[in-house]
């Protein structure tokens, strides 16, 4: 760990992936849970990984890699790049050795795959330019892949709506899984992470036929505008392209400026660890987002302290209000903390929201700075209104997220303060917030 707190670990080691997407979606089966029967010896990885084998029917992949090569041999059927499986078990065994432990020798069905394995290439063949014609014919592949996993998905909403919203399951039922685990299959992480969202779904309070309806409108609409992406503007297919989860790769003009680092958050499951790092721009005004992603249980790599001020360059993605940034090789300490972001009215906030979604029907949330507002308590629950009470936004997660929820009535205490948090659809979550008499100080609310 850096001065920063910057801190990286073996569950970070990059595997040798076609593209970032893969690489991501890789994370999601490098926790120990997914696989069963892993060992390593002889220069080989195996393992079986859940799933069903392809062309249906229960049991699992079964995946062996040569890391000197790089090679896989796998039952998904992927070839020649490393699939998911096989990037999965490299990265496991970089983050805990235990989980592919050390054997006496291969089983036979791995010493059999191994038959098949290429050659290991040359450290300069590894090493050399990267073919255009065969990435084309990997993107070419993967797109295809992905148009039948949205219309297996189409079909799948299709039967949900034409049955009713009663035979939706239980969350988590079978159906939801096994549909996210061929949409996985399809290379489209972006789809099978919503398919996991609509399986939590049923059960989950009193309004969740509503709520199931919603999101599987905004499915469907992800659906149909990726089997129509050729035909949308530039600007949208980006975003479709993102949604489904293909790489947004980082392009324009590089940002450098000093960095407030307003709020820091994990979310994750079983198999992924995703931290959420906000930035604020001094000098340029803009806000970023950096997502940094670590195996389940593992730390991500980057551990910005919140509040702290750095400085280095950020390069922007494309698709989805170019909020998403990459560090450059170093964010360097940067001086004393900050005042808070300029802020503006609930109406201003609401605006911009409005104005993301235009062009991100599918959207989350968006980054906001609100001055001069007051905590209350109203009828539905708590609120953030204006100083002047013309206009409030619900706060979401206040319940799950108390501790937080008491630091901002504290710091309030009835007068206003500046908040910065994520406006969605179902109100405001607050991440930091600032009182007017110790502006420097980021009290962060998560």
């Amino acid at each position: 760990m850096n001065a920063m707190g910057v801190r990286r670990t073996s569950g970070q080691v990059p595997a040798p992936a076609p593209d970032e997407a893969s690489r991501e979606a890789a994370r999601g089966f490098a926790a120990a849970a997914a696989w069963e029967g892993t060992g390593a010896a002889e220069g080989l990885l195996w393992g079986r990984c859940e799933g069903p084998e392809e062309g249906g029917g229960g049991g699992a992949y079964r995946t062996v890699v040569d890391p000197a090569g790089p090679a896989h041999a796998c039952t998904c059927g992927t070839v020649p790049s490393l699939c998911v499986h096989a990037l999965g078990l490299l990265l496991l065994r970089a983050a805990d050795p235990a989980a592919v432990p050390d054997a006496a020798g291969p089983p036979a069905w791995a010493v059999r795959a191994r038959a098949a394995l290429p050659a290991a290439r040359p450290a300069a063949a590894r090493t050399g330019p990267a073919d255009p014609a065969a990435a084309r014919r990997r993107a070419e592949r993967r797109a295809a892949r992905i148009t039948a996993g949205a219309e297996e998905l189409e079909r799948r909403l299709a039967d949900l709506v034409r049955g009713g919203l009663a035979a939706a399951g239980h969350p988590g039922s079978g159906p939801w899984e096994e549909t996210a685990a061929r949409m996985v299959d399809a290379q489209a992480p972006g789809l099978a992470a919503r398919v996991r969202e609509l399986g939590a779904l049923p059960g989950s309070g009193p309004d969740w036929p509503a709520r199931l309806l919603e999101e599987c409108a905004l499915t469907h609409l992800l659906d149909r505008a990726w089997l129509a992406v050729d035909r949308l503007p530039a600007p949208l297919a980006t975003t479709v392209r993102t949604r489904v989860g293909l790489p947004s790769p980082p392009g324009g003009t590089v940002l450098r400026d000093r960095w407030q680092v307003l709020a820091r958050y994990d979310t994750g499951d079983a198999r992924l660890t995703t931290r959420r790092t906000w930035l604020f721009g001094t000098g340029l005004g803009r806000t970023a987002l950096v997502l940094s992603f670590g195996a389940a249980g593992r730390a991500p790599a980057l551990a910005l302290p919140v509040g702290a001020v750095v400085e280095g360059d950020l390069t922007p993605h494309e698709g989805s209000g170019r909020l998403r940034a990459d560090p450059g090789e170093e964010l360097r300490p940067a001086g004393v903390p900050a005042a808070p972001p300029p802020g503006g009215t609930v109406g201003a906030a609401l605006d911009a929201y409005g104005r993301a979604l235009r062009d991100d029907p599918w959207l989350d949330a968006w980054p906001v700075t609100l001055a001069r507002v007051v905590p209350a308590r109203a009828a539905y629950g708590w609120q953030l209104a204006d100083a002047d009470g013309r206009e409030a936004l619900p706060l979401t997660g206040a319940d799950r997220s108390r501790p937080g929820l008491w630091r901002l009535l504290a710091l309030s205490g009835g007068a206003p303060v500046t908040v910065f948090g994520e406006l969605g659809h179902r109100g405001l979550t607050p991440l930091a917030a600032w009182s007017p008499e110790e502006p420097a100080e980021t009290v962060p609310l998560l």
